[in-house]
């Protein structure tokens, strides 16, 4: 486009009607897939009314947003690069200039990807990703949203400070670029075996009756733990089927361990993901109050001082003071 400045001709770059005319389909194309995604989006409310589950809401949603990202490239594309020579040439400097500039985008955009096909987690899943640990309850294109959790005094050290002592929600929703899955393992807590084996550890003196506190911990096990006929052995055998898992023990264990000061008892039993903190403190509730009915103890690190050395006071004689 040219134009006329104090008597001089100025031409315009990359200002003319034919980039007019694309800007303005640019932008009907940008409103009407706006308006498709709303009607979509609100046609799949009113066909999940009646579906509690937040999962095919989820997918749902994410499926209207890759067609309309797909329809959006496309339609960019077919307005802006109707000449095939100017479209392999424009292409090849979008992709050069995103791969430069983008490059974490791209790779968490690949990061999706994989989590979708590998089905590496979903939503609702409880997982580990980027040192994050609690419930995937958002998962986009570019970030996963992950409602934090605690961590149990074992790691009650390890980054970032927590202050919850357990498995339990601290509050705090953070984002994680999906691009971690290239560079960290990570943690899925719920995928094909929505179980956790769990151990409570009691230390006993040696002169304690050992056997009665071994049989206190597999009872109060069994009664808190994960029956069989909850079908565990079932998704352990679905999940053997999948992995090369070797079998392993779905009934209560006690297991001792010597030390210098005393014998440590250590009971590990089958407990669901969820609420293995409920669990755990009705055990030890149990198993205290029948240690205390038994008359036995808790070791613990003390020290007994069962004398004194004799004391003696001398002091240096002198004159007695005037008066």
């Amino acid at each position: 486009m040219i134009i006329e400045l104090f008597g001089q001709e100025i031409r315009l770059l990359f200002v003319s009607e034919e980039n007019g005319i694309k800007l303005f389909l640019t932008a009907v194309l940008l409103l009407g897939l706006v308006l498709l995604r709303w009607v979509a989006r609100g046609a799949v409310r009113m066909l999940m009314r009646g579906i509690d589950r937040d999962g095919p809401r989820f997918w749902a949603r994410q499926i209207i947003n890759l067609v309309v990202t797909v329809l959006l490239f496309l339609g960019v594309l077919s307005v802006w690069f109707d000449d095939p020579s100017r479209l392999a040439t424009g292409i090849g400097l979008v992709t050069a200039g995103l791969a430069f500039a983008l490059q974490k985008v791209i790779t968490a955009l690949a990061g999706y990807l994989v989590i979708l096909r590998g089905g590496t987690f979903d939503v609702g899943d409880r997982i580990t990703m980027g040192g994050v640990r609690g419930d995937v309850i958002a998962l986009g294109f570019i970030r996963t949203t992950i409602m934090e959790m605690g961590q149990p005094p074992a790691v009650q050290g390890a980054d970032p400070a927590q202050w919850v002592r357990s498995r339990q929600y601290t509050g705090r929703v953070v984002t994680v670029t999906n691009d971690k899955v290239f560079d960290e393992a990570v943690y899925n807590y719920t995928r094909d075996f929505p179980y956790l084996w769990e151990e409570l550890t009691l230390p006993i003196r040696y002169q304690d009756d050992r056997a009665r506190v071994e049989k206190l911990l597999l009872e109060t096990a069994r009664r808190h733990s994960v029956s069989q006929e909850e079908m565990p052995a079932e998704a352990l055998r679905r999940m053997s089927e999948k992995y090369f898992v070797r079998g392993a023990d779905l009934e209560p264990q006690v297991y001792w361990r010597l030390t210098d000061n005393w014998l440590e008892l250590t009971v590990r039993f089958l407990t669901g993901v969820y609420g293995v903190r409920d669990v755990k403190d009705r055990m030890a509730r149990e198993v205290l109050a029948e240690l205390d009915a038994a008359g036995i103890g808790l070791a613990s690190a003390t020290f007994d001082v069962v004398g004194l050395p004799p004391l003696r006071i001398t002091g240096r004689e002198g004159p007695a003071p005037a008066g």
